[in-house]
């Protein structure tokens, strides 16, 4: 602990607040304590009660500061805050990226239009939701549609003008599902009287809705008007389809979101049951990321991250399991709907059943999510580790590159580099090379030169990094195993072009042939094979697919290129400066031979008769 951390723990108030966690001035951690003396002077006097993650965040703090607040409540408002500003590594953060489908109608509209939209906007007009699925909010949409012949189109138009002279409407009009207000054939005010229905309708005033249906379809009867009859009653069964579904998941109680949490052992897994009216609309999952074990406190702070940015608080919360301060916890919420919220732990009953069911489908979310954990780390590290085991290695590679040459006859010859970070790639590290030294088509030469270049300048990064005090990136990491696509000879070639190059540290070298997929090694005759199903072979296999798809897509775009450059030779007047003009400021040549002249003027280095030669040339083909 340095002098820093010793005196202002010293100085720490008994005073609610605020304290933020930090390592070379970036937030790292945000908590929140009644007694600020007593909880941040735990971090570093009882660590060998602390989880991992808190033991490894504590080793990382140089420096922390506190905010004093008057109330526990001014703490929770303020942690909530400073959590959504910074979002700190250590801290458990929700991993939120849904956006739930509402429906919006704009009122101010002379004919509004009933759409689906993902994002509630200040716009003055009517949203209803969230819904919990864009499969619900479409089965409503189609419910409404059939049942009101609402418009559907986007075209603008004012009442009295026509819609940019239309007069004729369109086939949704003829198939009777809508009125055409671009006719001007209908008032503002017969539409209105529809839309009144919807909102009636949306609103949860089903019955209502439907009785004034009835009537209509019995009057429409009455005036042997049949055709019409059958149009009430087809919009009435879709109507009471949908009422069907909805009452199959009716509960006793009003609005209320059902929340419970199960941990994956990294990070835990929230899901919430949503009911409106006592109905139960749909579910959803959230993932707490860096939670371990700490359920409950997962559970605290998803409640306090989740619902600062909710659309819609219900007035009843039913938990899995009791959360620290659940009284403030209530009075926060409480202040952020207007009105009293309450967080109950039901013990018995149908809420109870409730809890339980979300807890089931937590901990099935949770227990799928560690059989992909377990999966994937099979695939990745746990390949890695079983690659080094097969290749008599004393350390786990973290780095794997692969190589491998492509060319044409001898022509447009290309290298490509794909890298394999902890058994997953890594795209961003990917390189291509164009080989400089070698004629025609020796794969063995360009394969030496393109690993002594890459060693070359790796090295020399290094070293500039190491003197700079900075970690290494880029050509500068080096790799820990490298992968040569093909035999022993390969291998040799590449190996001897390694250690052309002095270096500190070599890395391991291997070669792959394709045809029996054969592990070669340096020094070894006989090769090495691995079992089929091995997770090493499948890792390895596919660093060198990888490496061969790269290779053949950047030689295959040269090779278009080059072919779009000699169809560019043809033209009279376009020398090689404008052709690499011509081939940089378009993408292909397509785009060249569609341009206007204008596009084709715009080119730096090209003139008007140059311009018009290209022209005309593309025109003539």
């Amino acid at each position: 602990m340095n002098a820093t951390l010793e005196f202002k723990l010293s100085q720490l108030p008994e005073s609610p607040g605020v304290y933020q966690m930090k390592k070379a001035g970036e937030v790292i951690y945000v908590g929140k304590a009644v007694n600020l003396k007593n909880r941040v002077r735990q971090y570093f006097h009882a660590s060998r009660d602390h989880t991992p993650k808190v033991r490894a965040m504590v080793a990382n703090i140089d420096d922390f500061e506190t905010i004093l607040c008057d109330t526990e409540l001014e703490a929770l408002i303020l942690e909530c805050n400073l959590i959504k500003k910074y979002r700190p590594y250590y801290n458990i953060l929700l991993k939120d990226d849904k956006q739930y489908p509402y429906i919006r109608i704009d009122l101010r509209e002379d004919y509004p239009r009933v759409e689906l939209v993902r994002r509630v906007e200040k716009d003055g007009a009517k949203y209803f939701g969230p819904y919990i699925g864009a499969t619900v909010v479409r089965d409503v949409l189609e419910t409404l549609h059939a049942t009101f012949p609402l418009r559907t189109c986007r075209h603008e138009f004012s009442f009295g003008h026509g819609m940019g002279g239309r007069h004729r409407p369109c086939l949704r009009h003829q198939m009777g599902l809508c009125l055409a207000p671009c006719t001007g054939n209908v008032f503002p005010g017969q539409y209105r009287q529809m839309l009144e229905e919807i909102l009636a309708f949306l609103n949860g005033r089903h019955e209502d809705v439907i009785r004034g249906l009835r009537a209509q379809m019995l009057e429409a009867s009455k005036d042997l008007q049949f055709e019409r009859a059958a149009q009430l009653r087809d919009r009435i069964n879709a109507m009471e389809q949908v009422l069907q579904k909805q009452k199959a998941l009716t509960v006793s109680g009003g609005d209320q979101d059902v929340i419970a949490v199960s941990s994956d052992g990294v990070d835990a897994v929230v899901e919430v049951i949503y009911l409106r009216e006592g109905k139960i609309l749909g579910s959803d999952n959230f993932t707490m990321q860096r939670a371990e074990a700490q359920e409950q406190e997962s559970l605290s702070m998803f409640l306090l991250q989740y619902y600062d940015n909710a659309p819609y608080i219900p007035r009843e919360i039913l938990l899995g399991e009791p959360v620290e301060e659940l009284d403030v916890m209530e009075q926060l919420l409480s202040e952020k709907k207007g009105a009293r919220v309450h967080l109950l732990v039901p013990q018995r009953g149908d809420k109870k059943k409730l809890v339980d069911m979300a807890k089931k489908n937590a901990e099935d979310i949770a227990a799928k999510r560690r059989e992909q954990f377990v999966r994937q780390r099979a695939r990745t590290v746990g390949a890695c580790a079983e690659l080094a085991k097969a290749l008599g290695l004393d350390f786990v590679p973290r780095r794997i590159e692969g190589y491998d040459i492509s060319n044409t006859q001898g022509t447009l010859s290309v290298a490509s580099m794909v890298v394999a970070i902890d058994g997953q790639p890594a795209r961003s590290q990917y390189r291509h090379f164009r080989i400089k030294t070698v004629v025609g088509a020796n794969d063995f030469a360009s394969m030496a030169e393109v690993i002594s270049r890459r060693f070359a300048r790796g090295e020399r990064e290094r070293l500039e990094a190491e003197k700079e005090g900075r970690a290494p990136d880029g050509f500068a990491d080096l790799p820990d195993l490298v992968l040569i696509d093909g035999g022993p000879e390969q291998l040799r070639f590449a190996q001897d072009a390694m250690h052309s190059v002095p270096m500190e540290k070599y890395p391991a070298m291997f070669g792959l042939a394709k045809r029996l997929e054969e592990i070669y090694l340096p020094g070894r005759e006989d090769p090495i094979r691995l079992d089929a199903h091995s997770e090493a072979l499948r890792l390895i296999q596919r660093v060198r697919d990888e490496a061969h798809r790269f290779a053949i897509t950047h030689h295959r775009g040269l090779r278009n290129k080059r072919s779009v450059a000699s169809r560019l030779e043809e033209i009279p007047g376009v020398g090689a400066t404008r052709r690499r003009a011509l081939l940089t400021h378009f993408p292909n040549v397509e785009a060249i031979r569609d341009a206007t002249m204008e596009e084709l003027l715009a080119v730096p280095g090209m003139n008007r008769p140059a311009a018009e030669a290209v022209y005309a040339f593309f025109r003539a083909q």
